[in-house]
């Protein structure tokens, strides 16, 4: 199991919400540059970086971090938020970014993400599940619909999508755990998936269950920031495996 640290940007600084919530949003460093050195110098090698301004917008706003990030580092970088046109695709592969992470225009325009995936290949993009109640949510997580998270899935999964995270917002910044049980559903439902967790990790034993119930890899956050979990015990875990 791969583990992937999280960078969320609102106005160009390192920030995290809690539970998709921009009235509770902290900011741990106005660098994200620095933020992602300390990542790369403790040997990590993906980075998932979120434009939180442009997922409430619906516009690429921060592509200016990813490009300075990408410049700077060797990181292997997906970044989402705001991407709704070819245009905010192009911007983020022009800046950088090794995948493009796509949610809300998977749910509200479909044949507009079928015809991207035919465009530039199932393989460049990280497929977002943003989660309320097995519900899917979207445009920041700000407006939750009636689409089930297993229906979602398994729609895009025939359309050759094979890389996929997914967040249950409810534990999302709380540091009470990821959504172990939803997880396993969605590994037992979809065993080809690459499934990335993302969500709710604030220790060191979440990441071992994680991989115990066959993650592919786990997106964290905030327990970095909060010194839950250091990125130096991430980064040996990624070069020995967890056990």
């Amino acid at each position: 199991m791969q583990i992937i640290p999280a960078i969320d940007i609102i106005d160009g600084k390192c920030v995290r919400l809690t539970q998709g919530d921009y009235q509770q949003k902290k900011i741990y460093n106005e660098h994200p540059l620095e933020v992602a050195k300390q990542f790369e110098d403790a040997g990590l090698m993906r980075l998932h970086l979120v434009d939180l301004d442009g997922a409430k917008t619906g516009a690429v706003k921060n592509w200016k971090v990813l490009e300075t990030i990408a410049i700077n580092t060797n990181l292997i970088i997906d970044f989402g938020g705001g991407i709704k046109t070819e245009k905010d695709i192009d911007i983020v592969f022009n800046s950088g970014a090794a995948l493009a992470t796509v949610g809300s225009i998977a749910v509200k325009d479909e044949n507009t993400f079928i015809s991207w995936i035919e465009k530039y290949g199932a393989n460049k993009f990280l497929l977002g599940a943003d989660v309320k109640e097995e519900k899917i949510a979207v445009a920041g997580w700000l407006e939750t619909t009636d689409i089930g998270i297993y229906d979602f899935i398994e729609n895009y999964v025939q359309k050759g999508i094979r890389q996929l995270f997914c967040t249950d917002v409810s534990k999302d910044g709380k540091l009470e755990g990821p959504a172990i049980e939803l997880y396993k559903n969605i590994i037992s439902q979809f065993p080809s998936l690459h499934f990335i967790a993302s969500g709710g990790v604030a220790s060191i034993d979440d990441l071992i269950e994680l991989n115990a119930i066959g993650c592919a890899g786990a997106i964290v956050g905030k327990a970095i920031y909060e010194g839950r979990i250091s990125v130096h015990e991430i980064a040996q875990i990624n070069k020995n495996d967890i056990k």
